[in-house]
């Protein structure tokens, strides 16, 4: 049975890797170019090295896109090289990941690796999509990882399923030049700057199509898992909607938050048609100029450096809080898992294969120095460099910067609180019944999941938020 390890190490963990790559001007500010056997080539269209025996097809399905190219790269190369006639084909797929992977799974579709996100990670393996590693685990990995596997995040009933790589921090992504313009000093320490100022980039810039705000309302939860949860874990909340404290949910200070949003909508400073927008499209109209702020994750560095190359001059915050003071401190998100093996795969030790591959030390060391994510591994975090890709350094880890618990995944009779929140932020309505509402099925939900077993719910009346704190 694996040894799990305490949340707080991994904090260390991070507060190590920002002295590894913050703080310092001594680091080289070269591309780091990677070499050996787990770094791709400059080719993305070698074909497979010949070897004896059937080829093996493993589909790889992920929802990254920010890295996708640089993953296409290690594809390629792995393809290329490999001794034992696998060949990787990835399928990146659009915010409706979990779904596809419900569909894939029902219709006997599934692909044989999946990109795992601690939101996703106990679904998965309770739905049993997820198949157990531990037989594949060397000895080496385990010194590797050991000290950073998380139970309800790796490790499941005493299974390990996945391995860790990088976390990524949220922020708040701001365009300087419309900060400028607008006359506003610095971003916004509280919501109510927040509307302040986006309604003066709009005033200032609306002739040229520049708006104050906006995201990703396409999905409107998706929308407000990158901006609301990171307002509320700083305001001292856990930001999906659930309370430690009372083992319950509690969407009260969620509706705070929601009234400010409401607020930038109703005087017209979030962009038109943000309603359809998804994040690539979004991210595109920044990289134009035309979008003086939103919240996203730490992968936007690297986005504006490959995806969407822009001149626009702009840099990354600390979300504003309710109040503009801190009571907790900044969630970051997605940290302990990367890849999984599919259950139903019928090629598990090939998918192994590329699986090890992936997690060789090169390749997680240039993971984290292209700023694909903030690397969470001790023996990578002590040896990599400063991430050479402009505005990352607004995203580096730091005292303000945590792992919060992990808080119950729950499936509520009909609409989700993003969408009841996005429909009054649009239409308007009585937010106290709709907040009532939302905690009331989320609670239904809850006590309904803790019978079956699929949660375990215990209250922590001494929860601390500020005690996350560096």
């Amino acid at each position: 049975m694996w040894k799990k390890a305490m949340g707080i190490g991994l904090v260390t963990v991070l507060a190590g890797s920002l002295a590894a790559c913050g703080g310092s001007n001594s680091n080289s500010n070269a591309e780091p170019t990677p070499s050996g056997s787990g770094s791709p080539s400059s080719s993305a269209s070698a074909s497979p090295a010949a070897s004896s025996g059937e080829k093996k097809t493993i589909a790889y399905w992920t929802d990254d896109r920010h890295d996708q190219e640089y993953i296409k790269e290690l594809i390629a190369e792995f393809n290329a090289t490999n001794e034992d006639n696998i060949e990787v084909e990835m399928t990146v797929l659009s915010e409706n990941y979990n779904q596809s992977v419900d569909i894939a799974f029902s219709s006997n579709q599934a692909p044989d690796l999946l990109r795992i996100k601690s939101g996703n990670a106990e679904t998965f393996v309770k739905k049993g999509y997820l198949a157990p590693i531990d037989e594949y685990v060397t000895e080496d990995m385990k010194t590797k990882f050991s000290s950073v596997l998380l139970d309800g995040v790796n490790i499941f009933d005493g299974k390990l399923y996945s391995l860790p790589n990088s976390g990524q921090t949220l922020r708040l992504v701001y365009n300087k030049d419309l900060f400028e313009k607008a006359g506003i000093a610095k971003p916004p320490e509280s919501l109510q700057e927040m509307a302040d100022a986006a309604k003066k980039i709009t005033e200032a810039g609306k002739k040229e199509g520049a708006y104050g705000f906006a995201l990703n309302f396409k999905n409107p939860k998706s929308a407000f898992d990158r901006s609301v949860r990171e307002i509320l874990s700083l305001s001292g909340y856990q930001g999906l909607g659930f309370d430690y404290k009372t083992g319950q949910f509690d969407f009260g200070p969620y509706s705070q938050v929601i009234e400010y949003f409401k607020q930038m909508y109703d005087d017209g400073s979030i962009m038109p048609g943000a309603e359809t927008l998804d994040i690539d499209p979004l991210r595109a109209q920044f990289a134009a100029g035309k979008i003086g702020m939103y919240l996203s994750f730490s992968t936007e560095p690297g986005v504006y450096k490959d995806q969407f190359p822009t001149e626009v001059d702009w840099a990354a915050a600390l979300a504003p809080t309710l109040d503009g003071t801190r009571k907790g401190t900044s969630e970051i998100v997605s940290a302990g898992t990367w890849l999984g093996i599919s259950e139903k795969s019928a090629n598990k030790d090939a998918a192994w294969k590329f699986m090890q591959y992936m997690y060789g030390d090169e390749i997680l060391t240039t993971y984290h120095e292209k700023g694909f994510g903030i690397s969470v591994v001790p023996s990578i975090a002590e040896k990599a460099q400063n991430p050479d890709v402009p505005g990352m350094e607004g995203f580096l880890v730091g005292e303000f910067d945590s792992l919060w618990p992990v808080s119950p995944v729950v499936t509520p009779e009909g609409a989700t609180y993003g969408d009841d929140f996005f429909k009054y932020m649009l239409s308007g309505g009585d937010l106290a019944k709709i907040t009532e509402d939302l905690n009331k099925r989320y609670n239904d939900a809850l006590t309904k999941a803790a019978e079956k077993g699929d949660v375990k719910v215990t209250p922590n009346p001494s929860f601390d938020p500020a005690a996350l704190k560096g």
